[in-house]
């Protein structure tokens, strides 16, 4: 499928077209409103809360209002060009109907990103041909190398990317569905090569965590930016959520992050008891947050 597609639908961009991963924590009004200047395709934060009174939902309507005030949108001036997400994998995504559909309804974001089903039968390895089948317009190819949140199984982008390209032309022949490409991409080179492989656009996380805008904390703008050698600077493990006791992404996901003590304290064969107990430990608090929690 030609990149032309995602200019037919999203007219504002240019070639090649960057998203900005909707990274809870770092994507804001302000990142997603210079991206799409760019002529990429913002994103505001995911939502994972879509129960009703969900202060993510009113949150996420105040933030399609702003990029469209930052954008110099007019109300009546059809679909702002940004997009919205939601982490379907929550308990709360039953109330989608009636919870979402009405902020989509009011703000008309130009694009709706649905990420990390719990159900083992519509998420890997098959998420792909779901997704397509469902109608969607667009498949995000989030390879291993990615920063953040992914699924635990799965391979990096230059096998996935193919693959899927593949598949798609197999098995969906009369509909055009373009593909992104998302997982370690972080400059020109990184894009030309997904482009090369088959994609018709590119997702980018980590590198939007370092923008002006990105109200990613400074200390860890900081951390990502000093990282070097990123197979010895970051762990993909489950381990990232178990040391805050998290328990929204599953068994099907982990996630890669920046490594501290902590975690080769761990990969030295200490529990996840142990690790916590040392963490516990580490005063005064903000430093011990500098320990976890980088995404990158």
């Amino acid at each position: 499928m030609a990149p032309s597609k995602l200019k037919e639908w999203f007219p504002w961009t240019t070639a090649p077209v960057i998203i900005n991963a909707p990274m809870i924590g770092a994507a804001c009004p302000a990142l997603a409103s210079e991206v799409s200047k760019a002529g990429g395709i913002g994103f505001i934060s995911s939502i994972v809360n879509l129960e009703p009174g969900s202060r993510e939902l009113t949150k996420a309507n105040d933030n399609l209002a702003e990029v469209r005030h930052l954008l110099n949108q007019p109300s009546s001036g059809g679909a702002v060009h940004a997009g919205m997400s939601c982490i379907t994998g929550h308990a709360s995504v039953s109330h989608f109907t009636d919870t979402v559909l009405p902020v989509i309804a009011a703000q008309r974001p130009a694009a709706l990103w649905l990420f990390a089903p719990a159900d083992h039968a519509t998420a890997r390895p098959h998420a792909r041909i779901i997704a397509a089948g469902d109608g969607a317009d667009v498949v995000v190819c989030q390879g291993i190398d990615a920063g953040g949140h992914q699924f635990r199984r799965g391979m990096g982008v230059v096998s996935l990317v193919p693959e899927v390209r593949r598949m798609l032309l197999e098995e969906f022949p009369e509909r055009e569905v373009a593909l992104v490409a998302a997982g370690g991409i972080v400059n020109g080179k990184g894009v030309a090569a997904a482009l090369a492989l088959g994609a018709d656009g590119v997702v980018m996380g980590t590198r939007f965590t370092v923008a002006d805008e990105s109200i990613y904390p400074d200390f860890r703008k900081a951390q990502v930016l000093a990282a070097t050698d990123g197979g010895k600077s970051t762990l993909k493990s489950q381990f990232n959520d178990q040391m805050n006791n998290s328990a929204l992404w599953g068994p099907l996901y982990d996630g890669r992050a920046l490594v501290s003590e902590i975690h080769d304290k761990f990969l030295g064969g200490a529990t996840l008891e142990e690790c916590q107990a040392a963490l516990a430990q580490v005063s005064p608090p903000e430093e011990a947050a500098k320990l976890i929690n980088t995404w990158a």
